[in-house]
């Protein structure tokens, strides 16, 4: 079955409660989605780590996902930082843009509406529900198939849900029973999942003082 390309793409279906007709996860799906796209830079070579910070290699491809683009291109062009950094880099427009791209592609369909007539909201359905079983299957696969035949996109997709505590892909339950093979999954998204982990912590740190 054909899936969406991007482990961005992935991970919002995934993030998708298909009984509830909604996201789930919102509070950490800005920062999960923006380390996707880190993630799949780097695993497509487009970014390589340089002093713990992501170093933009090479030109951007033609064609390349928007999303990914708009990220290369920022760090191409600004200042060295963290992975820790770009993941939280204060931009509100990621999860949206992935949206649009998988509207764009057909996988969802989207219904913009205003709640009370003011704040912009938009209704989200799946055009196919077997797509999100197909990644519901994948997950399962990595946490209990070979390790040996674990997709290294798949073991990336596993890693950053895990770190973003996206309950629709790991419970907690999940999270524990299976904690030792997640670190095992983990080196397939490089310093990404770490970096994801600590932004969240340091957002909820702020937020607390």
């Amino acid at each position: 079955m054909e899936l969406p390309e991007t482990l961005a793409g992935k991970l919002y279906l995934l993030a998708y409660d298909p009984e509830r007709e909604r996201l789930t996860g919102r509070r950490n799906l800005e920062y999960l989605l923006r380390a996707a796209a880190l993630t799949e830079l780097l695993r497509r070579g487009l970014l390589r780590e340089d002093g713990r910070t992501p170093v933009a290699v090479g030109t951007l491809p033609a064609g390349l996902d928007p999303v990914l683009a708009d990220q290369w291109r920022r760090i191409a062009g600004g200042r060295s930082h963290s992975w820790q950094h770009w993941v939280r880099w204060p931009h509100r427009r990621t999860v949206r843009a992935v949206r649009e791209g998988l509207a764009a592609a057909g996988w969802i369909d989207v219904e913009e509406y205003r709640v009370l007539g003011v704040f912009p909201a938009a209704r989200i359905a799946l055009r196919e529900p077997r797509v999100r079983r197909a990644l519901e299957a994948a997950v399962s696969s990595a946490l209990r198939g070979p390790l040996s035949r674990v997709d290294p996109d798949d073991a990336a997709l596993v890693a950053l849900a895990d770190a973003a505590r996206l309950h629709a892909v790991l419970t907690w339950r999940q999270s524990r029973e299976f904690r030792s093979r997640i670190q095992k999954l983990a080196p397939a998204a490089g310093p990404v999942p770490l970096a994801l982990r600590r932004a969240l912590q340091a957002r909820g740190a702020e937020a607390a003082s």
